[in-house]
């Protein structure tokens, strides 16, 4: 150690929704799901929208604070608004929530943890970040593959 400050790894950019993998393989991409999401130094804001099987649409947005260390992904939720229509109770506004703290594993580049608020079912979204790509995988749900927009 010379002293120097470690590095806090960089997630930061603005990444588009290219497509959505289905479990029955199906696979889903613009006008039929549409999301974007963006990392600054210290926010989160996330958009997703698409049409469920039924035709009705489902939406999820967050926006947050976050911080990400070589060992530690924490968020803190600023809004959250939910219409994914799992158990029926429509639209959901959370304006504030305490903070959650998950571990992080990095290979060279390659940055991974469970998404502290998004959580389907009762599964958590894992996120991986690989040089220009996000991937959000929730087990036995859906594989969302996203691009950073230069």
């Amino acid at each position: 150690n010379h002293g120097w400050a470690e590095e806090s790894p960089s997630i930061k950019g603005t990444y588009k929704l290219v497509s959505r993998k289905l479990p029955d393989g199906t696979m889903l991409s613009g006008p039929d799901i549409v999301g974007l999401l963006t990392y600054t130094k210290t926010h989160r804001n996330f958009n997703l929208a698409w049409k469920d099987s039924t035709g009705h649409y489902r939406s999820y947005s967050v926006v947050s604070t976050y911080k990400l260390t070589t060992k530690e992904y924490m968020e803190t939720p600023l809004l959250i608004i939910s219409n994914i229509g799992i158990s029926g109770e429509g639209i959901t506004y959370t304006m504030t929530g305490s903070s959650q703290t998950v571990p992080v594993k990095m290979d060279g580049k390659r940055i991974e943890f469970k998404m502290p608020f998004d959580i389907v079912r009762g599964i958590p979204v894992s996120a991986v970040f690989d040089g220009d790509s996000f991937i959000g995988t929730q087990e036995g749900g859906f594989v969302d593959t996203f691009q950073k927009v230069r």
